[in-house]
């Protein structure tokens, strides 16, 4: 995608931010998001407890990629990192609640599901930083690992190489401690727990949300 660059200011754009903001949360849906809103950084919520849930009982892909808990960013780190920036661009994607749920038979519309989201963080992303939004970062949904190499063996990023989707690539926001339950509920949103045990036809929808924090 190309992008008409900007010219960095010492201002970063302040001027203009509460418009880019905006085209952002557009240009989100645009890329097929169902709904995307613009948060303040100080209220998204962080806590170790999401991490812990990586571990008790044990997601299949803890320590599975450099983007997945223990090795990516902690919560006490992106709790300070969001002290430094005023706002960011959330959304969610809403999916069959039967795509979620870990079958066989829905895996290709799962991944896709999920490659969507992260697409849609990376353009974000990428549309601010060209306006001059030069630390501008996001979060995607779900583990990159199993999202883009769930055919590979291994994640060639733990052993010092270069990963195969460098620019998609990312954690996702419950890696780092997002509450995403919380911040989606929050913003006044549906959206339903589906864990292993789930049955497709009592839920109502299955939900996938992402973040860029922009400035």
């Amino acid at each position: 995608m190309e992008h008409n660059v900007r010219k960095i200011t010492v201002d970063m754009n302040e001027g203009k931010l509460k418009e880019d903001l905006e085209r952002y949360r557009g240009r989100a849906v645009e890329l097929g998001a169902s709904r995307a809103i613009v948060v303040r950084a100080e209220a998204i919520p962080v806590d170790e407890r999401v991490t812990l849930k990586c571990r008790i009982p044990r997601c299949f892909g803890y320590g599975a990629s450099a983007h997945c808990p223990p090795n990516t960013l902690q919560p006490a780190e992106l709790r300070e990192i969001l002290t430094r920036y005023k706002w960011a661009v959330f959304f969610t994607l809403d999916v069959p609640p039967e795509v979620i749920v870990r079958d066989k038979s829905t895996i290709t519309e799962r991944v896709e599901a999920y490659q969507l989201v992260f697409k849609i963080v990376s353009e974000v992303e990428s549309a601010a930083f060209y306006d001059g939004h030069y630390l501008a970062f996001g979060f995607a949904a779900g583990s990159c690992r199993h999202t883009y190499c769930g055919r590979h063996e291994d994640c060639p990023a733990m052993q010092g190489r270069r990963c195969r989707f460098s620019l998609l690539a990312r954690p996702s926001m419950e890696a780092v401690g997002i509450d995403v339950y919380k911040m989606v509920a929050s913003a006044g949103w549906d959206i339903y727990p589906i864990g292993s045990g789930a049955k497709p036809e009592d839920i109502p929808k299955g939900v996938l949300a992402g973040i860029v924090i922009v400035q």
